[in-house]
């Protein structure tokens, strides 16, 4: 019968898929990790992975092993919490995969507000371009700009939230005015490098009616600068125009867009209590910090 720190190390190698990366999560040599696969799939009498060029594949004893280790690391977080007279708080180490708009201008706030309230609690936020991997464990939950397609997760809507153009008064100043969305054709545009959208959510361009991009990148955090510095006008999120207050809003009548924001979890993590109640402040935060920042610039730009 194997012991949990070798279906530990098991998991690790299966989620990064190489031994150097599960040695890097684990603070642990890969040699190391290595000699423990071997024991274990010496132990079961099983062979657990298959190497190919991407790295460390699961075989099909190892994807069978996969879900019970996930489940005995789950009764494991559970009893040290008991352990600990932790059991139902908000205390340890929880990480959330964002995209970096969120991750810059909502979460932040939102996760300083919830730590402040649990001093336990250590909250990590994995900015990313791309949909974050729950199954690889990349993140305990993650929000999202769509529902998967795919997988077995569990999701739940947060809310709504509302995208303009816009462009600093210092750009404006410089430039021809833009009355109608026929006078960007004139304009720098900024945005997303297209065959680089993750998501088909993010892809505004065709609402714009503009055919091509002057700057563009696959972080909205630097085309949020680009805007900041003058450089040309983009489709900005609401809730990041007060961390600029020289940005305006640019034909809210002509061009205004909603998308949504969806936290996806692995739904084995639906019986850790803890993790649900993270969750529920989460969403709860989440929602009353992008109706605030959207209330305060429907008011400072009206």
């Amino acid at each position: 019968m194997p012991d949990w720190d070798d279906l530990r190390i098991f998991l690790a190698v299966s989620r990064s898929e190489s031994l150097s990366g599960a040695g890097k999560a684990l603070r642990l040599d890969p040699a190391t990790v290595g000699r423990r696969i071997a024991k274990l799939e010496e132990a079961m009498g099983a062979r657990l992975f298959v190497r190919n060029p991407q790295g460390y594949a699961l075989t099909v004893d190892g994807q069978r092993l996969v879900a019970h280790a996930a489940q005995a690391e789950l009764a494991v977080a559970g009893a040290m919490d008991e352990l600990r007279g932790t059991a139902g708080s908000l205390t340890g180490q929880i990480r959330i995969g964002a995209p970096d708009g969120s991750a810059n201008y909502l979460l932040p706030q939102v996760v300083a507000a919830i730590c402040d309230e649990n001093p336990g609690l250590d909250v990590q936020i994995v900015a990313l371009p791309r949909v974050v991997n729950l199954s690889k464990r990349e993140a305990d939950m993650a929000i999202a700009v769509s529902r998967p397609a795919t997988g077995r997760l569990t999701v739940q809507k947060l809310t709504d939230y509302k995208l303009h153009l816009a462009a600093a008064r210092s750009y404006l100043a410089r430039h021809a005015p833009i009355e109608t969305l026929n006078d960007l054709q004139h304009h720098r545009m900024i945005g997303y490098i297209p065959d680089l959208i993750f998501d088909s959510e993010l892809d505004y361009l065709a609402e714009t009616g503009v055919k091509g991009l002057g700057l563009a990148s696959n972080s909205v955090s630097v085309q949020f600068n680009w805007v900041r510095l003058g450089a040309g006008v983009a489709i900005v999120h609401d809730f990041a125009l007060p961390a600029a207050p020289d940005l305006v809003r640019i034909l809210p009548g002509q061009l205004s867009l909603t998308r949504s924001f969806y936290l996806i979890r692995h739904p084995d993590d639906r019986r850790v209590d803890r993790l649900n109640r993270f969750a529920e402040a989460l969403a709860a935060g989440v929602r009353r910090e992008v109706a605030r920042l959207e209330a305060q610039v429907d008011i400072e730009q009206a």
